[in-house]
């Protein structure tokens, strides 16, 4: 069987850059083993704007968001189902001086553009405390991956296009036109395997600073809100009928797929001074998150083999940056039109040779 791409990996970074292919006309293949835990199938699929206790920009979000927003269109509607969801953020101020603050900082025409001049801080007051009422993010919302991931499966099974298997790295032979794995000859192979990354000999010395994340959904009682709440920990409604997910943590350590009684207390202890209704938790995920020591994805072509090439690192912004840059390395797959610095694994490539 003959391919243009073989994707390996079929997170977010994987569904995105399978389909952007697909769409410009490649035959693509995704390879996928099922059995391994998966960060995107427990991600919240938040896109925020505007993030962090200092409340920064997001990198690139002018270009990113706009991008985005029609990306996730445009699929829905050929994929069908209801996956995105837009919906402010609402960040209730913790105190005079933080309402101050923020008010101050979205004055800049950078900021305000992505703040709702008013705030319905009413709205929000019998779910929330917001006593100091609250700032609004516009142009923000979530996508269920889930169900995002599962359409594309689909999609791609029907085509017939769908390996059900984990990747064999000596299986895969380097030749002058491509690669061969197994009685597959492809063009090139792009790794999209998040976390998984960490051990394939082709790409293992890119320098990935995984974090790990745990989130608790629970059933909200008498919640109707659509919007999603964020003050340092988020609640993102999920259902309209109370069902939320709340999360989440950030930790650098003991990196492994396990949810920890830990990770519940923390959340539950940052949770409960602003949420005001009561909850039942009913399940509790954990996943671990390919971010990279500069907060850069990994995106390119492999410094010594032509044919591989990776589409990575994209951290805790995965639904965010991963349609913007699967456009962009598409582009320089087609084309050579360059990838941004930022992203392109060139910045890095010192890395490798020294590590030979």
């Amino acid at each position: 069987m003959n391919a243009d791409y073989l994707i390996v990996g079929q997170g977010i970074a994987g569904s995105i850059l399978a389909w952007t292919l697909s769409q410009r006309g490649y035959r693509v293949l995704i390879m996928n083993d099922p059995t391994l835990p998966s960060a995107s199938k427990v991600s919240g699929g938040i896109f925020n704007p505007l993030t962090g206790k200092k409340l920064y920009r997001t990198w690139k979000a002018d270009e990113l968001f706009p991008f985005a927003h029609k990306f996730y269109s445009d699929m829905q509607a050929q994929l069908g189902g209801d996956f995105l969801h837009n919906c402010d953020v609402y960040r209730p101020y913790r105190s005079i001086e933080e309402q101050n603050s923020y008010l101050a900082q979205t004055a800049d025409p950078n900021l305000s553009k992505y703040v709702v001049e008013r705030a319905d801080d009413a709205k929000f007051s019998p779910f929330v405390e917001n006593p100091y009422g609250g700032l609004q993010i516009t142009q923000a919302g979530w996508v269920d991956c889930v169900q995002m991931l599962q359409k594309i499966e689909h999609y791609f099974i029907e085509n017939k296009q769908y390996i059900h298997d984990r990747v064999d790295y000596q299986k895969i032979e380097i030749q002058g036109d491509g690669v061969a794995y197994n009685d597959l000859k492809i063009k090139k192979i792009l790794f999209c395997e998040g976390y998984e990354a960490r051990q394939n000999p082709f790409f293992n010395w890119l320098p990935f600073n995984p974090v790990k994340g745990q989130s608790l959904i629970a059933i909200v009682e008498d919640y109707t809100l659509q919007e999603i709440i964020n003050q340092g920990t988020f609640i993102l409604p999920l259902d309209g009928k109370g069902k939320c997910r709340l999360g989440a943590t950030y930790s650098w350590h003991d990196l492994d797929w396990e949810a920890t009684e830990d990770g519940r207390a923390y959340l539950e202890d940052k949770i409960k001074p602003y949420l005001k209704k009561k909850y039942q938790i009913l399940e509790q995920h954990a996943g671990i998150r390919p971010s990279t020591k500069d907060r850069r994805p990994f995106v390119g072509i492999h410094p010594e083999y032509a044919s591989l090439g990776i589409f990575n690192g994209l951290g805790t912004k995965g639904v965010s940056l991963a349609p913007f840059f699967a456009n962009q390395f598409v582009n320089f797959l087609e084309t050579g039109e360059e990838i941004d610095k930022e992203a392109n694994i060139e910045r890095i490539f010192s890395l490798y040779f020294r590590s030979k």
